[in-house]
């Protein structure tokens, strides 16, 4: 019957745990700021999941303590931070470490070598169109693979402001080129 109903004091326990756990991802989140569980970066996103994983073990196993388990979060959270200054501050560290995002379309036009570089479907790019509305694909200016993971969709009569699109790599091999020139 354990696997229905558990011992009251090991309930107890976890509730506890939950409710110190919650407090310290609150405490340390008011420090770190919001950024601590934005999706700018892998990095960010990657930490958020283990957070999450790490709060979980905290919670229901009973060999990780409180103390353990915001130490970890701590820890987590420092790196992440080291990461975003050495990002802003290393051109050479941004380049290695994190991913540039990577046009899929332009001008209305599917960019299949980079669709299939990124493993990214045709029907994820056009389920993103619907989601933004886009009625034809001759109103798409841009659809863009963020660095996140996300798919952003530029679309409009305008021209797309050169500043936008600074970034964006036009090809796969794009980066390749860019590391040798530095």
């Amino acid at each position: 019957m354990n696997w229905i109903l558990e011992d009251w004091n090991i309930i107890l326990n976890a509730s506890i745990t939950a409710i110190v756990m919650l407090c310290v991802v609150m405490i340390v989140t008011r420090i770190n700021g919001l950024r601590s569980f934005a999706k700018i970066t892998p990095i960010d996103f990657a930490v958020t999941v283990t957070i999450g994983s790490v709060i979980n073990s905290t919670i229901i196993t009973d060999g990780n303590s409180i103390v353990k388990g915001s130490i970890v979060i701590f820890i987590l959270l420092a790196v992440q931070t080291l990461f975003g200054k050495l990002k802003s501050k290393f051109n050479w560290f941004d380049k290695v470490a994190f991913n540039d995002p990577i046009f899929l379309m332009r001008d209305g036009e599917f960019l299949d070598e980079n669709i299939r570089a990124t493993n990214v479907s045709r029907a994820n790019i056009v389920a993103k169109l619907r989601e933004n509305n886009v009625n034809q694909l001759s109103q798409v200016r841009a659809v863009v693979l963020e660095t996140t993971g996300d798919i952003s969709v530029m679309s409009g009569d305008n021209k797309i402001d050169d500043y936008l699109i600074s970034d964006v790599k036009e090809s796969p091999s794009d980066k390749a080129i860019r590391l040798e020139k530095q």
